[in-house]
């Protein structure tokens, strides 16, 4: 007699894993990956011998004799580092470790909404922000972009509209530094109009600010919480913006610490929804020590790192596919969102290319309305060297060119 587990799956489940995981692809434009050489392995390895020396013993309890909001030092450090960077006056009270900037984003979902409820997104954005929206049953709006990111006068239509409806937005989810996937960053008068229509339409923002720490001059503006914070106190108020972060991008994306920056009413009720009985503490605690003597520098020098790997794919993007690409360089990160002409479908173009060992991200995946973006994709320029930039971007051309004859000449030389 056999037994088959399958059976007793429950119904709507996700697609299951193609195969297990074997290696990287040779030429990796997706995810949201740094490269080994970025990593900085010599400080965290004498970060974990301090840390470990001087409170090793403190791994006896759970959340580090720190409480649940995550381990103290860590949470002065954020603190501080937002403060100085992004102009929040927010204490450590107001802040809460999370395993990653997704089970941020899981949490303020758990806390907010409820099936049918309204979310306004940008038309472009995080797919995972999606994907995890659409779980919920969640319907979500997509309110057009530009160079300077959210076009307010299309946002107060959508918030407008939604409220004759009776259905009013609960939040708006933006990430207006550094946007995934367009780069581009939202000036501070256009931030101020979003939090004024905030204000009139009654609802939350939720700042996504995953990338703000890889700004190429490494000027961010003030985060949006930052600049409703004088007002919600002068008015006797909480503040609208619920801040999510990440040290994914800045330090390194498997550590898997994230953090939610909220006022204590708020943070006081997402804390019975977090679980899993705290984020991995020995790596808050190095990455605490680590940050304390080196975080800045070490920003300065991952800027420089990526700024000539964006350098290198928009050069090759150019010589490859000329004019057929369009696309803005982006002001920092690791992304180049690339429009395509109408011919060519990126989600076809995805699944011929990993055949031949390149990955790219299709735009219908990172579009609130996907398939009127299938000419998009998101390539990710943080893992591959700029060699394997060139040589990526140069047969990604070829096998475009393949499948849709775009663009009309490879390297200068007409195809037959």
């Amino acid at each position: 007699m056999t037994f088959d587990a399958s059976v007793l799956f429950r119904s709507n489940l996700p697609a299951p894993a193609a195969a297990p995981f074997k290696a990287f692809p040779a030429f990796n434009f997706i995810g949201g990956h740094n490269d080994s050489a970025s990593i900085p392995v010599a400080a965290l390895t004498d970060a974990a011998t301090r840390i470990i020396a001087q409170e090793g013993a403190s791994l006896a309890t759970y959340g580090l004799n720190s409480g649940p909001q995550g381990y103290l030092p860590l949470r002065e450090f954020i603190a501080g580092w937002m403060k100085e960077s992004a102009g929040m006056n927010d204490t450590a009270d107001e802040v809460l470790i999370t395993s990653g900037s997704l089970q941020a984003l899981d949490l303020v979902n758990q806390l907010l909404l409820e099936p049918g409820e309204i979310v306004v997104a940008e038309e472009a954005t995080y797919g995972g922000a999606l994907t995890r929206l659409a779980k919920l049953g969640v319907p979500y709006l997509g309110v057009r972009l530009d160079q300077d990111g959210i076009d307010m006068a299309h946002l107060q239509e959508i918030l407008e509209a939604q409220k004759q409806a009776g259905k009013p937005a609960k939040f708006i989810y933006t990430i207006p530094t550094v946007q995934n996937p367009t780069g581009g960053v939202m000036p501070v008068a256009r931030r101020q109009e979003l939090l004024d229509l905030a204000a009139r339409y009654d609802c939350l923002i939720f700042e996504d600010d995953c990338y703000a720490d890889l700004l190429w001059d490494g000027a961010r503006p003030p985060a949006l919480r930052a600049m409703d914070a004088e007002a919600a106190q002068s008015e006797g108020r909480a503040n609208r913006v619920i801040y999510c972060g990440s040290f994914s991008k800045s330090v390194a994306p498997a550590l898997r610490i994230g953090f939610i920056m909220a006022d204590w009413p708020v943070l006081a009720q997402i804390l019975p929804l977090k679980t899993d009985a705290g984020t991995g503490a020995l790596d808050q605690m190095v990455l605490a020590e680590f940050c304390k003597d080196h975080f800045a520098d070490h920003l300065v020098t991952l800027r420089a790192r990526l700024k000539a790997k964006c350098d290198t794919t928009v050069q090759a993007l150019e010589e490859n596919f000329g004019t057929a690409a369009e696309f803005t360089a982006p002001l920092g990160g690791i992304f180049i969102w690339v429009t395509l002409p109408d011919a060519v479908n990126t989600t076809q173009l995805a699944t011929a290319a990993a055949k031949e060992g390149i990955a790219i991200n299709p735009g219908a995946e990172w579009t609130v309305d996907g398939p009127k973006n299938v000419n998009r994709m998101r390539l990710c320029f943080g893992n591959p060297e700029a060699d394997q930039i060139r040589e990526g971007i140069a047969r990604l051309a070829v096998i475009c060119h393949r499948e849709f004859g775009v663009p009309e000449r490879i390297s200068n030389r007409s195809q037959p």
